[in-house]
């Protein structure tokens, strides 16, 4: 969903002499709380968005919960295959149910969403309280949502990535991003083809052929497009980090800086001409994502407290803020590039109000152009954007235009309308504002949105802010001018990097308004605060002087020159709002540590070895090996220490663990960056698996034996394992048509001890898979000897046998590492072996890995 301007302060802590008694709860349940509000209702009636036959339902669709909705995540192939399992599965069970004489409704698919990878159910939650067949559905969405194939996500919400006409080698920035749903779809954009691609190449390579020919394959195949996601709140920003960590990919950097002045990202300079200076370049996007903070009356469905909540105010105040963050956007643009910008609000002075200014103010449709979108998404009911709207003031009057408003602020002054700005009414030139989208809930059963697609024509110069007018009465006159608050004629200027300046040491309008906005999305739990844009004084004699670090870009052709960037400020002073993040430090290739990976996985040649990052000061493999693209690296490297505020970076690739011996790789791979390396594995680490069965049995049992004649339980994979040298290796299961067989390909990383195997996925997954694949929700079981528990902790095998013990889960970490009896390991098995047992040894703590679910001994 649009970013929700918050209408509840945070809770404060501290003071008034309360001490740590427990708060009343006043919350109100969301039935219980009033579905209407006069000015609410007045204004949008009065606007004429929706017509006369449309109102009656236009507002009982507003005063309806929202549907259920959610989208299939991840790669195109896999995604399908989940929602495969829905379709053949539990629509068919749903679809049977009949209560009160009719069947009920069952999920369906949104309809213009590619590959119906989206859907919606309106079912009534007593009928899904009422019938078995939902209690399985549910269990299905709990355990894929778990291990991130499934996003609850609103519908209108998926539709903004989806105009953004994204390509796999692009640069894109998500402005306002957390908490990261578009985000999500973006990446996958970013991602799309790519094993197939890394695929074809290694064929190629292998057959001894060049590589495809064409852009795509221009790192073997491997997607050369970066996404940077942004959030001005550092809570936010981590919890960003939580959905995009999900998503295992290198192309990823998450960003903590407000929109509104986000920082020039500087690129490596090109090589320098003879006898000229160095050329300083900066990151330009190909698309830029504004979805940006908003009153959220879109989302009323969904946030029912809106209702007694919506004011007038809460749009108006946020229209400067929302000029400037698209304002940003387009500075950061590539020539040719687009930015989508959204809200989740009707008001069209969040809407087409910003729109319109963000255009003049770039030099008009020329410079920056609204593109047609009513070829996109067919099956989207839609209405076009306005390009006559009113406005209403903080007191409820109506406004039809600006001249009107001046005209009452010099009879009356200017009560309840210190916040109403020119760029807020209709503009005067004829701007295509009907090629903007607008989604209302009755149409199709959603909640309201509003999307446009901006295009950057050539180069552009932002003109000055406009102040609001504040009225001077003149003696003998009513001439109103714009004024600063000492009566002087104000003039508003933007630096080169974009930011606000100010000349006569007037300050920009509602400085104090949106020094801290609140915003909330659809996914989140509550709004968090929204920084104020950075305003800088300078004297007037000074305001042309340009900083003597500035490098301008060429002037466009035909138009006036464009703006130029300005590196990273220096970075401020630690705050405990903004935790130490550990540095990104990029590992030399010719390490030991890389080096033994290369020889014990046979990495080919053709997988790179310059972009490994650890995060540490130090810049030394200790526990976790990290992989970005090459683009990522460039950024991390050539921003170090310039201020800019990165948090996140690179897919985990490699985990160091304790080896039984040293011919053993210590370094296992890890699941996320299982996906990049896999093709360039050398055959001696790569086990196929083609049979159903075989596969479940790893996935229900940790640590299966392969001993004696127990390799031949494990079917086709205990052949393969026992010429294997101890270690990580990769397990590959390739789809067949046989009845036995598998339709999905996967992947994933298996471990190799003395006697026994260990499929490295956590219990989540492994359980969210055995439903998905074979129906089955049997308990996962350890049988590692010795591993076993019952209510009053662990005890041994033999011993549960007489009693009422059970065997601990795979990967349950509680049970494994609080529970588990007193473990002992010797010099040639990494396997935990119960005190009396044969070796000698140490004693020793077993953990276990959080991501995986391996088991570590230390």
């Amino acid at each position: 969903m649009g970013k929700r301007g918050g209408y509840r302060g945070g809770r404060g802590r501290g003071g008034g002499g309360q001490g740590n008694r427990p708060r009343a709860d006043n919350r109100t349940s969301k039935q219980d709380i009033p579905r209407h509000n006069d000015k609410f209702e007045q204004y949008y009636n009065q606007l004429g968005i929706i017509s006369e036959d449309d109102k009656t339902a236009f507002w009982e669709a507003m005063r309806r919960d929202l549907p259920n909705s959610f989208r299939f995540t991840g790669s195109r192939s896999h995604a399908l295959a989940v929602q495969q399992r829905l379709r053949d599965v539990h629509i068919p069970e749903i679809t049977s149910i009949t209560y009160e004489g009719q069947y009920v409704d069952s999920p369906q698919p949104v309809v213009w969403y590619p590959d119906h990878l989206a859907w919606f159910m309106t079912t009534p939650k007593n009928v899904i309280r009422r019938f078995k067949p939902f209690a399985a559905f549910q269990k299905f969405l709990v355990a894929e949502t778990d291990v991130g194939n499934i996003s609850r996500q609103e519908v209108v919400s998926m539709i903004p990535p989806l105009l953004m006409d994204l390509k796999p080698g692009m640069t894109v920035l998500d402005l306002c991003a957390a908490p990261g749903s578009k985000s999500a779809q973006l990446i996958e954009m970013i991602h799309a083809g790519e094993e197939e691609r890394s695929r074809q190449v290694a064929e190629h390579v292998a057959k001894g052929l060049d590589r495809p020919e064409g852009e795509d394959f221009a790192d073997d195949g491997r997607s050369t497009g970066l996404l940077i996601a942004n959030d001005v709140d550092y809570r936010r920003a981590h919890m960003l980090v939580h959905q995009v960590k999900r998503l295992s990919s290198p192309n990823i950097l998450v960003t903590n800086h407000d929109a509104t002045i986000f920082p020039s990202i500087k690129i490596p300079s090109l090589p320098r001409p003879e006898g000229g200076p160095i050329q300083n370049r900066y990151l330009k996007f190909d698309r830029i994502l504004a979805d940006v903070p908003c009153s959220g009356d879109g989302t009323v469905r969904k946030n029912p407290e809106i209702w007694r909540n919506w004011t007038p105010s809460n749009g108006l105040g946020l229209h400067l803020t929302q000029v400037r963050i698209l304002m940003r956007a387009l500075q950061m643009l590539k020539v040719g590039g687009r930015v989508v910008y959204s809200t989740c609000s009707m008001n069209p002075v969040e809407d087409e109000a910003v729109l319109a200014e963000a255009i003049l103010r770039s030099g008009g449709s020329k410079f920056v152009e609204l593109l047609e979108t009513k070829d996109y998404l067919p099956g989207l009911k839609r209405q076009s954007g306005l390009k006559k709207w009113s406005v209403m003031d903080k007191t409820g009057r109506i406004w039809d235009d600006y001249d009107s408003v001046l005209k009452q602020k010099a009879d009356a002054g200017d009560d309840g309308l210190g916040r109403l700005s020119a760029s807020m009414f209709p503009p005067k030139e004829d701007l295509p504002l009907d090629r903007a989208i607008r989604v209302y809930p009755h149409e199709q059963d959603t909640g309201a949105f509003f999307i446009a697609i901006l295009e950057k024509r050539t180069e552009i110069k932002a003109k000055p802010e406009t102040k609001p007018a504040v009225p001077t009465v003149k003696s003998g006159s009513a001439k109103v001018e714009a004024a600063d608050s000492n009566g002087t004629e104000a003039k508003l200027e933007i630096a080169p990097d974009g930011m606000v300046e100010t000349l006569n040491g007037s300050t920009p309008p509602d400085a104090n308004g949106t020094s801290k906005r609140k915003r909330s999305e659809d996914e989140d739990e509550g709004p968090k605060s929204e920084s104020a844009p950075i305003k800088r004084v300078k004297s007037e004699q000074n305001a042309d002087a340009t900083p003597s670090n500035q490098n301008s870009e060429p002037s466009a052709p035909n138009g006036p020159a464009p703006v130029s960037e300005r590196p990273a400020q220096p970075p401020k002073k630690k705050t405990r709002d903004q935790p130490f993040e550990e540095p990104f430090k990029y590992l030399p290739a010719n390490i030991p540590e890389l080096a033994q990976i290369r020889d014990f996985y046979n990495l080919s040649p053709r997988f790179p070895q310059d972009r490994y990052m650890v995060r540490n000061a130090q810049g030394t493999a200790t526990k976790n090996i990290y992989y970005t693209n090459a683009l990522t690296k460039e950024i991390l490297q050539e921003n170090e220490g310039k201020g800019l505020k990165f948090v996140h970076a690179g897919v985990k690739m490699f985990v160091k663990q304790d080896a039984p011996a040293p011919e053993v790789c210590p370094w296992r791979i890890q699941t996320d960056g299982l996906r990049l390396l896999e093709t360039w594995v050398g055959p001696e680490r790569i086990i196929k698996l083609h049979k159903k069965e075989t596969l479940r049995k790893l996935l229900i049992e940790m640590f299966p034996r392969f001993n004696d004649d127990e390799y031949k339980k494990l079917g086709e994979v205990g052949e393969q394992i026992l010429d294997m040298k101890m270690g990580c290796c990769v397990l590959i299961v390739e789809p067949s048509g046989a009845e036995d067989g598998l339709t999905e390909r996967m992947v994933f990383p298996l471990w190799k001890s003395i006697q026994s195997l260990n499929l490295m996925l956590p219990k989540e997954e492994r359980k969210a898979m055995l439903l998905r694949l074979y129906d089955d929700d049997t308990p996962l079981v350890n049988l590692s000897k010795g591993w076993v528990k019952n209510g009053n902790g662990a005890v041994k095998e033999d011993d549960a046998k007489a009693g009422n013990g059970e065997v601990v889960e795979a990967g349950d970490k509680k049970a494994v590492e609080d529970n588990a009896p007193t473990v002992r390991r010797n010099s040639s098995s990494p396997e935990p072996l119960l005190e009396g047992e044969a070796g000698e040894g140490e004693d020793v703590k077993i953990t276990v890995d959080e991501d995986d679910g391996g088991v570590e001994v230390s």
